[in-house]
């Protein structure tokens, strides 16, 4: 079949990678269109368009997915059906232009964790499966009927780039699975069930800071399932001054203490804080201004003022 690929960062990528080595063939990328980052506000590509530029594929970079000229340029490429991965939710012109459709592949197992950052919640909230579903679009968000999934566990520690990587492989397994069921007919729709699904909204600064008022289990998912991005944040009080610090890798210690709620303690090597029902070892930090490194070397090169506390 001929696709025409849709999507923008590394997840989309590794997708992209997978259906070129198939047997279908990609006639064309689409992608979003370049942003400046940077002091020098440099126009920088995303990965799909890097890789895709890299392999020969014609590339489309609309701002607008209404744009009759983009339409247009759409159509001519003639795909029987379109692939989107990572993107942004397409016009009803867009996605229904294929004779075959237009599928999505989303990183969690729908209906659950409909929204932009699944592979983050279903680790935050400390799920212990997830997977990959494939689907077609609907005029919706995460709604269309289901053509397959692939049902993954989650490791107790691990994080999100870790589980992000082995879902991008299972997701590409996925989509060329996907493939080959559209174009043979073999596959069985399953309509999602819409009675109260878990979400995953955007993050934001609000819902990445922690909480020490919570329990340990509770800190400690919050920050796996935000490592290595956006990450886990707290603000550190010493002496007089507040400090935003970035905490990337804990352990946990249940314990019954008398302390305050996000008071830190420190010996010579490590680096504790307070919470509901015990205490958390930072093992890796990084204090604003400084580069991410372990508890250990933090604390050669620093000390933390007396009834230092986060909060």
């Amino acid at each position: 079949m001929k696709i025409v690929f849709m999507g923008t960062p590394d997840f989309a990528t590794g997708v992209l990678r997978a259906i070129l080595q198939s047997s279908h063939r990609v006639v064309g990328v689409i992608t979003a269109p370049d942003k400046p980052s940077g002091r020098g506000r440099k126009l920088n590509s995303s990965s799909v368009k890097t890789f895709a530029i890299s392999q020969g594929l014609p590339v489309l970079q609309p701002k607008n997915l209404k744009d009759p000229e983009f339409l247009g340029e759409l159509k001519a490429l003639g795909a029987d059906i379109q692939v989107v991965v990572a993107f942004r939710m397409l016009p009803k012109q867009v996605w229904q232009m294929p004779k075959k459709g237009t599928f999505n592949l989303h990183a969690s197992l729908l209906p659950d964790y409909r929204g932009a950052a699944p592979i983050n919640w279903a680790i935050i909230n400390g799920e212990t499966k997830s997977g990959v579903t494939t689907f077609f679009i609907d005029d919706k968000i995460d709604t269309g009927a289901v053509i397959d999934q692939t049902i993954m566990d989650i490791a107790p520690d691990e994080n999100l780039g870790e589980l992000h990587d082995r879902m991008m492989t299972a997701g590409a397994a996925l989509v060329n699975k996907t493939l080959d069921a559209i174009e043979n007919e073999s596959y069985t729709l399953k309509e999602q069930d819409t009675d109260n699904p878990k979400m995953a909204p955007k993050l934001n600064p609000e819902n990445c800071k922690i909480d020490w008022n919570q329990n340990g289990a509770k800190i400690f998912n919050l920050i796996r399932g935000l490592n290595p991005y956006p990450a886990a944040w707290t603000s550190i009080q010493s002496g007089d001054s507040e400090i935003k610090a970035k905490i990337y890798r804990v352990s946990f210690q249940t314990l019954s203490h008398q302390k305050a709620v996000g008071t830190i303690e420190q010996t010579k090597k490590e680096l504790f804080v307070y919470c509901l029902d015990g205490k958390i070892k930072i093992e890796t930090i990084k204090i604003a201004g400084k580069k991410i490194m372990d508890a250990q070397s933090l604390l050669n090169g620093y000390n933390f003022e007396a009834n230092s506390f986060c909060s």
